[in-house]
């Protein structure tokens, strides 16, 4: 049994193969564990050589030289990091509203190692960032991801340069990590400041009163209580992060 591999089909692999692995490569998704290099490796390709009987034919124009193939890697490299820069700017909205909550609460001083990037991070910026990543595949959101590399190919053929940069949409995604991430926790965070203000009226009336060692487990109880009551409204704000994932990628067409 004898199999014909073309090189130009071949070449045509490794250009999407790039533009997965810059998308996929330290992805939030894969926060609750980190995939070996070699698995990973073997995912993309095989990923790659998949696409290849999804999108039609005539997307694809193979580079005809070694040289041609570097100029298109490049391109096909700014892609994958255009798509992945929208993936992570949603995702920080997370990290963000967890660890501003950490600021608040008083759990700034406590981190946790995050299995992905073997990084200490905020210890609710962790738990949200964790949930909402499982959110997010429970909800199937790993298979419009799939759909979206499938239409980026068809926005993007292999080989053709960007026209320019989509520096509004850039701009727009990178501000949406920060408002989302207010909106996510804006309950407790506003709660908790009534508390600093009651107890800084407190402090000015009963001097003789420990308000910084009253403060700790009452900010730590009211933000743990306040959060959990406020998960009844978070589904809206998971679902327009999501959202705006692909409302990111829609515009880099």
């Amino acid at each position: 049994m004898f199999i014909r591999l073309e090189m130009q089909w071949l070449l045509t692999v490794s250009l999407i193969s790039v533009r997965l692995a810059a998308l996929l490569w330290s992805t939030p998704l894969f926060v609750l564990g980190k995939i070996p290099a070699r698995v990973f490796v073997l995912l993309v390709i095989a990923f790659g050589v998949s696409l290849t009987f999804v999108v039609p034919a005539a997307s694809f124009a193979g580079p005809a030289n070694i040289g041609s193939w570097l100029h298109a890697a490049v391109g096909e490299l700014l892609v994958g990091l255009l798509m992945a820069f929208g993936l992570h700017c949603a995702f920080a909205a997370f990290s963000f509203g967890g660890r501003l909550l950490d600021l608040q609460i008083g759990f700034g001083v406590a981190s946790l190692i995050n299995p992905a990037s073997q990084e200490q991070e905020s210890l609710l910026g962790t738990v949200l960032l964790a949930v909402g990543v499982m959110t997010f595949y429970l909800l199937d959101g790993h298979h419009l991801i799939v759909k979206a590399v499938v239409q980026s190919l068809q926005w993007f053929p292999i080989g053709r340069p960007l026209a320019q940069l989509p520096m509004n949409a850039l701009l727009q995604q990178f501000g949406l990590m920060f408002s989302l991430g207010v909106v996510l926790v804006a309950p407790v965070v506003t709660t908790l400041l009534l508390v600093d203000i009651a107890l800084a009226m407190a402090s000015r009336t009963m001097p003789q009163m420990n308000v910084f060692m009253l403060s700790i487990p009452l900010k730590i109880v009211v933000g743990l209580g306040v959060l959990a009551a406020s998960t009844t409204f978070m589904p809206g704000v998971f679902r327009r992060i999501y959202q705006a994932i692909f409302e990111y990628w829609a515009a880099l067409q």
